[in-house]
């Protein structure tokens, strides 16, 4: 999500995207590569979550995104997306769990 997206998303629980089966992305989300992503495979739907985060608009967020996958798979997903995007969810969201700066290296 970038600032454009947040401000239209009051709560996480906007988020009420399908758990399961076969989503196409629209165009303007997945422009390039894989545009059909199956959700019951695991790394497919954490490749369809960072691309909607990335390029995704505040309407696909609501329509693509499900909340408690969205927080199940944070813990991951968030190394997988820029900072600045990181930090916009974050800070919206208090129930995406950040970590310390060097935290997670220091647990392995």
């Amino acid at each position: 999500m970038t600032n454009r997206g947040r401000s239209d998303l009051t709560s996480s629980e906007d988020l009420d995207g399908p758990t399961r089966g076969t989503v196409q992305l629209p165009i303007h989300v997945a422009w390039s590569g894989l545009t059909r992503f199956d959700l019951d495979r695991p790394k497919q739907r954490m490749s369809m979550y960072r691309t909607v985060l990335a390029e995704g608009q505040a309407d696909d967020l609501v329509t693509l995104l499900n909340r408690d996958l969205l927080v199940a798979q944070w813990p991951v997903l968030r190394s997988l997306i820029s900072r600045t995007n990181r930090e916009v969810w974050e800070s919206a969201f208090p129930e995406l769990p950040s970590f310390p700066s060097g935290l997670l290296r220091e647990a392995h």
